[in-house]
């Protein structure tokens, strides 16, 4: 039996701002998910094997059991098998594949366990490439089998993970610059409790809206917040304005991590919360709790809703040996915290 394995991340920073061409500072964690291989079975798999993709979950319902090649993964069943069959028909898979799915990720985090299946997948099948390469293929075939206009920046942070570091990407140039976490820094994921989900949620909505500011204005991670205050449509002018100011707190941050200056990232961590919450209006009331919560604790530097919003997890900036008692915590650690 092999296997491959592909993290999830988590987004320090920089959140609904991939789609736009803007800055984002994402880092991968220790939580992942791995596809096994299975070669012993009744049936060759491989070259000359069955013309058929199986693959079974031990988290989720159901069987995917598909004929190759694939040519409609948004009709597969079940639903997370729609990523893997967007991936197969990316790549034009004709060779059978029989696999075991398991994974340590929460569902609906917010940490990208789709996009992290959809990786783990492309590597099960035999893509290659670059790691921008392949977060190509994955973010296109997440798009193709789901509807949801995504970004690169999951695909991205989940390809080319560096240890000890973040990511900082410019997704305008699809430039990865690695900004080294401190030693002295740990990073928190925390469930907030309330489970996310991309389909049916108002995430294409926002970023209409974000598109439609940007055909007045030009490219909003460059626009002048003049022009950007000028917009008509006070909602339109308020998710211009969350993209615009997002993009300097991620340079921001990225440089007081290189400073070691873990208090103004701290600030910049609750600026861009508020930011997500008032502008760009996809914090929950759970989300924003949770938040209050770490930001009360000594010790704590920062913290925001991490991902899309609509549900998920928070991220904090914390002093190593802080004890978040009575708070569910995914993923933890310092710069070890990648994979």
């Amino acid at each position: 039996m092999s296997a491959v394995h592909a993290p999830g991340r988590v987004n320090l920073i920089g959140d609904h701002t991939d789609y736009m061409g803007g800055l984002v500072l994402p880092m991968a964690v220790q939580l992942g998910t791995t596809i096994s291989t299975v070669t012993g079975g009744t049936e060759p798999i491989g070259p000359g094997g069955p013309r058929r993709l199986v693959m079974r979950s031990d988290r989720l319902d159901g069987v995917v059991d598909l004929a190759l090649p694939i040519e409609d993964p948004t009709a597969v069943s079940p639903p997370w098998g729609r990523y893997v069959a967007g991936v197969a028909a990316a790549l034009g898979t004709t060779v059978g594949i029989d696999a075991e799915v398991s994974s340590d990720l929460p569902i609906g985090g917010g940490l990208s366990s789709s996009s992290s299946l959809a990786v783990a997948a492309a590597l099960a099948l035999g893509a290659h490439g670059t790691p921008l390469e392949i977060a190509h293929l994955c973010r296109d075939a997440e798009e193709a089998a789901t509807g949801v206009p995504c970004g690169i920046m999951d695909q991205l942070a989940i390809a080319g993970g560096v240890a000890g570091h973040a990511l900082l990407i410019d997704c305008a140039s699809e430039s990865l610059t690695p900004i080294r976490v401190p030693d002295d820094a740990n990073v928190w994921v925390l469930d907030s409790g309330q489970a996310r989900e991309l389909a049916g949620s108002e995430y294409a909505t926002r970023r209409a809206q974000a598109e439609a500011a940007e055909a007045v204005v030009g490219p909003l991670p460059r626009a002048s917040m003049a022009d950007i205050e000028s917009l008509d449509d006070p909602v339109v002018r308020a998710r211009a304005r969350h993209v615009r100011t997002e993009c300097d707190r991620v340079r921001s941050f990225a440089a007081a991590l290189e400073a070691d200056d873990l208090v103004r990232a701290g600030q910049l961590m609750v600026e861009s919360h508020r930011s997500l919450r008032d502008d760009y209006q996809v914090s929950t009331d759970a989300l924003d709790r949770l938040v209050d919560r770490l930001l009360g604790m000594d010790g704590v530097f920062g913290a925001r809703l991490t991902g899309a919003g609509f549900g998920g997890c928070v991220v904090a900036l914390a002093r190593p040996g802080v004890t978040l008692d009575g708070i569910r915590v995914w993923a933890s650690a310092g710069a070890a915290i990648v994979a």
